[in-house]
């Protein structure tokens, strides 16, 4: 998507959090930037893959 219509897309997706979850499969960083949580897949090794999660939820001080 150009970023117009990201900006559309990403709109959408925050009104409808409250309601309901969403798992977004992207390399967009605009909408990886809207994201609570970020889950991605590596292979370090030739059928060995690896899950990496980061929480971008800032927890209250």
């Amino acid at each position: 998507l150009d970023d117009a219509n990201i900006h559309r897309f990403l709109r959408v997706l925050r009104d409808l959090t409250s309601r309901t979850q969403f798992l977004v499969i992207t390399h967009n960083r605009k909408t990886m930037e809207a994201a609570d949580v970020l889950y991605g897949v590596t292979m370090e090794e030739p059928g060995l893959s690896k899950l990496v999660s980061v929480n971008l939820v800032q927890e209250p001080a």
